[in-house]
């Protein structure tokens, strides 16, 4: 008799120069099922913390996706590429060094909070039916709108050893919110202070609270059941008769998500045993209707 596939998230340590497909890949192979999927794209010169969902846990994965990301970068000062990272061909270069720690950290304090960002051309974005990069290795350029993003915290750290002494190179940590483009940001801060930037290194640290002393190699990876790995997320209890509702798909009241403590959700719902019915959200209509049901109502 065969092992059950396994359920719910594995946290991966991504390595340079894969991409978030090759670890999926990977990961069928080692977990032994071809449900799994992956939040949140890492690109393949970025390294760090790649959540997958497997088996039934896939349906759960835009609420992981939704999570604030931490990030570690070190930006180039005076070197601009066209993919606005070191995978790119330089565009335009500035003379840039000597610039001082101080007035960095000055530069960085007008993209704290609620900004607009426009999306690198190379980025997984669609744009009329084609990706951005795939237009972008056609040599086009299209214009892309702005897109509202958080940057919850930015601190510039250090300065780091540059290449050539036009250059100055210093590192970042930022956390912030899903679809904050890390190579933009350094960009734009290169731009704030007359000149340009690009990424040299990226690295996540974090998605929620999947840091990266979680994560696994790919070839190690360790599936975590999906109600420890939504710890980010208010849970609510249910009784027996409830858990029947729950299971046919049907709303839940306002009382019970009263005593979370969270207005808005999503809600894990569970069974008094600990077991993950559904995950719930609050939609248009201010009910709070099911998004995913991952027991059915005959188990």
């Amino acid at each position: 008799m065969t092992d059950p596939a396994p359920i719910g998230f594995a946290v991966v340590d991504k390595d340079v120069g894969w991409t978030s497909h090759d670890v999926v890949a990977k990961a069928r192979g080692v977990l032994g099922t071809r449900k799994v999927g992956h939040s949140g794209t890492l690109d393949p010169g970025a390294t760090g913390v790649l959540v997958l969902g497997v088996g039934r846990a896939t349906k759960l994965l835009r609420f992981i996706t939704a999570l604030p990301k931490t990030y570690v970068a070190e930006v180039i000062l005076g070197v601009e590429t066209d993919s606005l990272d070191a995978d790119g061909d330089v565009t335009t270069t500035h003379e840039m060094g000597g610039v001082e720690l101080a007035a960095i950290q000055a530069a960085a304090v007008d993209f704290v909070g609620d900004i607009e960002q426009i999306p690198p051309m190379v980025s997984a974005i669609k744009i009329e039916g084609k990706r951005l990069h795939q237009l972008a290795r056609e040599g086009k350029t299209v214009e892309r709108k702005p897109r509202p993003v958080t940057i919850h915290r930015l601190e510039i750290t250090r300065l780091l050893e540059p290449a050539s002494p036009d250059q100055t190179v210093f590192e970042m940590e930022v956390e912030c919110s899903s679809g904050t483009y890390i190579r933009t940001l350094g960009a734009d801060i290169g731009t704030k202070l007359g000149g340009g930037a690009s990424l040299r290194a990226l690295r996540r640290t974090a998605i929620g609270s999947f840091g990266v002393e979680r994560a696994q190699p790919v070839e190690d990876v360790i599936v975590t059941p999906p109600v420890e790995a939504l710890a980010d997320y208010p849970q609510i209890v249910v009784d027996d008769q409830t858990r029947t509702l729950i299971t046919h798909g049907r709303p839940v009241g306002e009382e019970l998500v009263e005593s979370t403590g969270s207005a808005d959700g999503p809600w894990l719902v569970l069974a008094a045993d600990g077991q993950l019915l559904a995950l719930h959200e609050r939609v248009e209509s201010g009910r709070i209707k099911p998004a995913v049901v991952m027991v059915s109502s005959g188990s």
